[in-house]
């Protein structure tokens, strides 16, 4: 039977979480934050999720002021279930005026067989600040990946700011592996960066390393994305951007 769940996260400036509410597979536990000032959740798998034809979600909202990190304790694994039907993971994610929201969770693996849709779509005040982090790994050890969708919406004082989709699998349009995308590389992912700061004086564009580049995007932004053989060296790639571009 599949599975329907939201889990629920609002974060208050002065560091309290009037709404923390997990469900099903979604376990939100408040940890201890490094940097003080700051709160955070961490998202813990309860069970195996997502599994074909589950919808699963999660809604955060930071409010004016606040500074909410949001990990996971462990890789999520996108797994086939009973039905044929795709799972579908949503992240709604809304940042007040002045408020910071870093999303740092671990890596999606999609594993063979699998079919799942991802959508994140975020709302940011014009004086919000975003860290996102995305990373996919496709396939487990010595397998193919399955079929992942994941679509990434931000919209900044209600503008389009980024609106992006990204497919690889047996279920995506062929050129997915080729030279042009991914070059036989099975670990992909992107790290955005929202910064009023970066008005009108945002980094220049450059290529990070052989297999990463810097894009300034059409507003206070900056688009990192990468290709590694594996999550490891996909993860020192975006590390090393995020401590250039976002230090805590």
């Amino acid at each position: 039977m599949s599975l329907r769940a939201t889990a629920r996260i609002a974060a208050d400036a002065d560091g309290s979480l009037p709404v923390l509410t997990s469900d099903g597979p979604l376990a939100l536990r408040r940890t201890r934050a490094a940097v003080p000032g700051w709160t955070r959740v961490t998202v813990v798998g309860a069970m195996s999720a997502p599994l074909g034809g589950d919808r699963l979600a999660i809604e955060t909202e930071v409010r004016d002021g606040a500074r909410l990190r949001v990990d996971s304790a462990a890789a999520t694994l996108a797994l086939p279930g009973r039905s044929p039907e795709p799972a579908a993971y949503e992240l709604r994610l809304r940042v007040g005026g002045d408020a910071v929201l870093r999303w740092l969770p671990e890596q999606l693996v999609s594993a063979h067989g699998s079919d799942l849709r991802v959508r994140t779509d975020v709302d940011l005040a014009p004086t919000a600040c975003l860290v996102l982090r995305e990373e996919q790994v496709l396939g487990r050890h010595g397998e193919p990946p399955g079929t992942l969708v994941s679509r990434l919406a931000v919209r900044r004082a209600g503008a389009p700011l980024l609106d992006q989709e990204l497919a690889y699998g047996p279920g995506a349009s062929g050129g997915w592996d080729g030279a042009a995308v991914l070059g036989g590389h099975r670990a992909t992912g992107q790290l955005l960066v929202v910064d009023p700061a970066y008005e009108g004086a945002p980094p220049p564009a450059r290529p990070l390393g052989e297999s990463a580049a810097l894009t300034p995007l059409a507003g206070p932004a900056v688009l990192v994305t990468a290709v590694a053989p594996d999550a490891l060296a996909l993860r020192r790639i975006l590390d090393a951007a995020l401590d250039e571009l976002a230090p805590e």
